[in-house]
């Protein structure tokens, strides 16, 4: 089991977790945090990002956990958009834009593959921020056969999976189609503890 203070849980290895509210509610810092925890355990932790750079994503993580020599991967869609960034930073993967998924899956499973089978690391954190850029981009069908092969591989490690998403940027339908894929949902809110809803809790 991962134990997950943060959401004051314990969750099956090989879950996968949508964290869904309105933006400022504190979805990504909830999910930073549970995966913060993973690094102090000695698990690894892979980030995948559409929105902020690698550096300001590492940022924000090094103000919970120091991370300097532990297994930490970021998967950085953004920077290449940006026109800067290449394969100089050890840790960082970069693909040509957030609409890249075959190149975002490839980076993801290799990141996954040097700390599962390479190192040994049995317990990998995963965390993809966001969704919704995806979907911005990418038809709802596209990114939903994107994240049955993602979630499959964070299943097949026996990972836990965390995954974002903005529920004030899409209709009903389109989020609970992707919710299918989740064994439970963490919604954050505004003026209240999050509500979580998890397979076996």
């Amino acid at each position: 089991m991962y134990e997950v203070e943060a959401l004051g849980a314990e969750i099956d290895p090989g879950s996968n977790v949508l964290f869904t509210g309105a933006p400022l509610t504190g979805k990504r810092e909830l999910a930073l945090d549970v995966l913060a925890e993973g690094t102090r355990n000695g698990e690894g932790a892979i980030m995948v990002t559409t929105k902020d750079n690698a550096e300001r994503l590492l940022d924000r993580f090094g103000r919970r956990v120091d991370y300097e020599g532990k297994p930490v991967g970021v998967v950085d869609t953004v920077t290449h958009q940006h026109g800067v960034g290449d394969e100089l930073d050890e840790g960082v993967k970069y693909t040509s834009s957030p609409v890249d998924l075959t190149g975002i899956g490839i980076k993801f499973s290799e990141f996954l593959e040097e700390f599962h089978n390479d190192r040994g690391i049995e317990r990998n954190r995963v965390m993809l921020h966001s969704l919704s850029t995806l979907l911005m981009y990418t038809d709802l069908q596209t990114v939903f056969r994107f994240l049955h092969v993602f979630t499959g591989r964070v299943q097949s490690v026996n990972g836990l999976g965390l995954y974002c998403i903005d529920s004030t940027a899409h209709d009903d339908q389109t989020i609970n189609t992707l919710k299918q894929l989740f064994d439970g949902v963490v919604e954050t809110r505004e003026d209240d503890e999050p509500k979580i809803r998890l397979a076996g809790v």
